[in-house]
């Protein structure tokens, strides 16, 4: 296990094995794992040292804990505050698993991938759900912006026109 290995092992090392025992390009992960791939050629060349958010991002795309979770397609700086967060819904507790994209085509590729990966169900911006509500087969819900967030908005745009 990759967690395991990187505290017997150099990190750049472990990395490298695991990607190999898991036949995953560096591409893959950084798309999956949200981290710019130049990042990750710097930490399997040993030429850098991670971050612990960057660790927790490459095991949680290596070794997945959860089967079932509920995916959130964002922004990178909306995810911060809820992504690995556990949730307590009715009685249940389920994990919120980010997927940050700034584009229609990785918002998509995002909801493949979380489908593919297990999600319960996918959380995502009102313009993308009816397509995503196409390609998978498990719900999908909108992310509905606050009255105040969109007058923030507006006010934004006023002050600079």
């Amino acid at each position: 296990m990759l967690s395991r290995k990187i505290f017997e092992t150099e990190f750049a090392e472990a990395l490298q094995e695991e990607l190999a025992r898991q036949d995953m390009s560096i591409r893959d992960l950084a798309d999956r794992a949200g981290i710019p791939a130049a990042t990750l050629y710097k930490l399997t060349s040993g030429r850098a040292d991670p971050r612990l958010s960057t660790v927790r991002r490459i095991v949680n795309v290596l070794e997945p804990r959860e089967k079932s979770f509920i995916a959130v397609i964002a922004a990178r700086f909306l995810l911060d505050d809820i992504d690995n967060r556990d949730l307590q819904i009715d009685g249940r507790k389920y994990r919120i698993r980010g997927y940050p994209a700034d584009t229609l085509e990785e918002c998509i590729a995002a909801a493949a991938r979380a489908e593919k990966e297990g999600a319960l169900g996918i959380v995502c911006a009102p313009i993308l759900a009816s397509i995503v509500e196409k390609i998978v087969d498990c719900p999908v819900a909108i992310i509905k912006p606050q009255q105040q967030t969109m007058i923030e908005a507006i006010e934004t745009i006023g002050k600079r026109v």
